[in-house]
């Protein structure tokens, strides 16, 4: 007899991606409806994204009320909704391996969301703006960016992305970088002296994703800043591509496989010679620490990668644990909004931005108020056309929160979610905040 819920740590079971079975629709739909029909029998994640209640207004909708009155093509409407935040495996549903029902939500979404891919179904605009390193590439070309980013800011120009990328005209949209933070960044640190640390290596690679390198560099820079300040020696790695995510989001295994087969063997020279990789991307490190050890369990060097991966505040709480970060805190933050993103929070590792924040608190003024809620943005999620103002309406209840007290910043681990926040608050005439990445707000601190 099964029993209800689970008391064991969630597992996870590596992704059959390469086996032919897993492209097999009907079996998928097999898979879905069992899913669903424990779902709508809990109901318990239906506050989480609107997978949920799309699929709970499909059951009721039905003259039963059962699973099994819903027309299998309805399912896909289930699943174009789920951005793969991984917050209902997590945070939410009892059901999870190892208990013998053996639900993995996420997972099963990014089964079918591969069966749509190989049969054609997603489009080349979506395609595209999940190919971060392709338009990325006109970041830090001279009057290319400037024209680039005045276009984007019209309404004209906002009109024709919709109609051929279906990008919402409303939706905020990263410039592109002057400067790209892998050409500017120095890629030697100045600090030469190797302190390891019980729970951390005394040496970094700064892994600088496609956002922090073609979008915002100056979160990569604070963090060098960090760093330095800190004398912990620091090198950037020699190469990069996208680590894969958006086209994981997309079902495009295959490509997330070609991304791998770039970035591992580089990391893994890292990961063998005693660096701490660190990304300022939550979602990046999620890829590299839980994505693609799954879909690749076999390979070694996918696997000392995922040990030698730390979110950036990981690392530097843990670097004060080991008595080796300073505290010299000099400058107040005042009030402080800070928000949790989904993909920092199933790293499992805990609230170690807020530790941090804490930390400087005891030295100079924070007043923190923490927001541990889905924001709504999800990649490209938020600025697609059919599912931004769905974004929006997920993200009120946290535009709301991180508004309280009227703070003087607000903050989120998530570039994207953070602007995403910042422009709901406006949109909903919530007071307004400067909005900084946590790293920057360190480095204000610290004075630097």
């Amino acid at each position: 007899m099964n029993r209800e819920g689970s008391l064991e740590a969630p597992t996870r079971h590596p992704i059959a991606w390469k086996s032919a079975d897993y492209y097999d629709e009907a079996a998928c739909e097999k898979e879905l409806e069992r899913i669903f029909d424990i779902c709508h029998g809990c109901r318990r994640c239906v506050s989480l994204c609107h997978s949920f209640p799309t699929l709970f207004d499909l059951v009721d909708a039905t003259a039963d009320g059962e699973v099994h009155g819903v027309d299998k093509k309805d399912f896909w409407k289930v699943v174009d909704q789920c951005y793969l935040c991984d917050l209902c495996y997590m945070t939410k549903c009892p059901y999870v391996p190892p208990h013998p029902w053996n639900l993995d939500f996420p997972h099963t979404m990014l089964r079918a969301k591969a069966i749509k891919f190989k049969q054609g179904g997603v489009s080349s605009g979506e395609q595209f703006l999940a190919s971060t390193d392709v338009h990325g590439k006109f970041a830090g070309i001279p009057v290319v960016v400037q024209a680039a980013n005045a276009i984007n800011r019209t309404k004209p120009a906002r009109k024709l992305l919709d109609k051929a990328l279906h990008v919402h005209p409303d939706a905020w949209l990263p410039e592109l970088a002057t400067s790209r933070f892998r050409w500017s960044a120095k890629k030697q640190g100045a600090a030469t002296l190797v302190k390891d640390g019980n729970r951390t290596p005394g040496k970094v690679a700064i892994f600088s994703t496609c956002y922090v390198n073609y979008n915002e560099p100056g979160i990569g820079h604070d963090l060098i800043k960090l760093l330095e300040h800190n004398e912990i020696p620091y090198t950037i790695v020699e190469k990069e591509q996208c680590c894969g995510m958006p086209k994981l989001e997309l079902g495009d295994l295959d490509e997330v496989a070609r991304h791998k087969e770039a970035n591992i063997p580089v990391l893994a020279r890292y990961a063998k010679d005693g660096y701490a990789i660190l990304t300022a991307v939550p979602s990046c490190t999620l890829m590299f620490k839980q994505e693609l050890p799954l879909m690749f369990p076999e390979c070694a060097d996918t696997q000392a990668v995922k040990e030698a991966m730390f979110d950036p505040f990981e690392y530097l709480v843990a670097r004060h644990r080991d008595g080796l970060l300073k505290t010299d805190f000099k400058h107040d933050l005042g009030k402080v909004s800070y928000h949790i993103p989904c993909h920092g929070r199933v790293q499992n590792i805990g609230r170690k931005t807020e530790e941090m924040l804490k930390l400087i608190g005891q030295t100079v003024t924070v007043q923190l108020n923490t927001v541990e809620r889905c924001s709504g943005h999800a990649g490209t999620y938020g600025v697609k056309t059919p599912t931004h103002k769905i974004a929006m309406k997920i993200g009120k209840p946290v535009f709301k929160a991180m508004a309280k007290d009227q703070p003087d910043y607000i903050s989120s681990d998530c570039a994207l979610a953070g602007h995403h926040i910042a422009q709901g608050m406006q949109v909903n005439e919530l007071p307004a905040a400067a909005l900084q990445h946590p790293l920057s707000l360190v480095r204000k601190a610290y004075g630097l």
